[in-house]
């Protein structure tokens, strides 16, 4: 357990731009597992996009910010396993033996992807959520290998009331958005979208639901191009799904 129920908030950007309702929902899991959320609103990106696309000055630019606009004092949690990997593993290039090394030590060591914190640090697995279908769970490349969450993201769905979660074939493979990767290789990683979703459709799945809005963001674009029966959601939205219904 945390010494201080304080936690402070880290959005991403893709999820302050494309799923704002996203950010609200961790706002109230974090509340109904009884932390006091501190957000700052000049919070942007962490530098991901220009770190992945070979950027590192911009990456290192747009870093130094993020160091600044966190104090470390509190557990900085996000809904977003590769950002949140970003910053654990990513900063160790950008930031080792500069001015902020040990501010950026500091904030490393107190950054969480969502699951992660409410499972091993709080210890918190039911909130009351309700969804009712068949569901897979999409093991993202950075919430596996940086974040090495797998058990955490399960065992809360396992608690959601009306939920059928099964395991689907490949599960752990990449589902092709790779951020610039899916439109440097647009082709390979349609197919790889494909194949995720048919590995769903093969389990006679309802949803897919993932730690990061990026491979959902991917997969749905696949599902609406093409017209299928299958939804993503972010497990943030299915941790407060049905909270009406309580």
């Amino acid at each position: 357990m945390i010494k201080s129920n304080t936690v402070e908030l880290f959005i991403p950007c893709f999820i302050d731009q494309l799923y704002p309702q996203t950010a609200f929902n961790t706002i109230l899991i974090l509340e109904k597992a009884g932390c006091k959320v501190i957000y700052n609103p000049e919070q942007t990106c962490c530098g991901q996009p220009a770190y992945n696309a070979g950027f590192f000055d911009e990456a290192k630019t747009i870093g130094s910010k993020f160091l600044g606009d966190f104090s470390g004092d509190y557990p900085i949690v996000s809904p977003s396993a590769s950002c949140t990997g970003m910053v654990k593993h990513g900063y160790n290039e950008l930031f080792t033996n500069t001015m902020v090394h040990n501010h950026c030590r500091s904030i490393q060591s107190n950054i969480y992807e969502l699951t992660d914190f409410l499972v091993n640090v709080l210890k918190k697995d039911y909130f009351g959520a309700e969804l009712e279908g068949r569901a897979v769970y999409h093991d993202s490349c950075s919430g596996l290998r940086d974040c090495h969450i797998k058990d955490e993201p399960r065992q809360l769905l396992a608690n959601v009331d009306g939920l059928d979660l099964v395991e689907m074939k490949d599960t752990d493979v990449c589902c092709g958005f790779g951020g610039t990767f899916a439109v440097k290789f647009s082709g390979i990683s349609s197919a790889m979208a494909e194949q995720k979703i048919n590995n769903a459709l093969e389990m006679n799945a309802d949803y897919i639901i993932s730690t990061d809005s990026s491979c959902l963001l991917h997969l749905q674009g696949y599902i609406d191009q093409h017209k299928i029966p299958l939804k993503t959601m972010h497990i943030v939205d299915v941790l407060t799904h049905g909270w009406a219904n309580i």
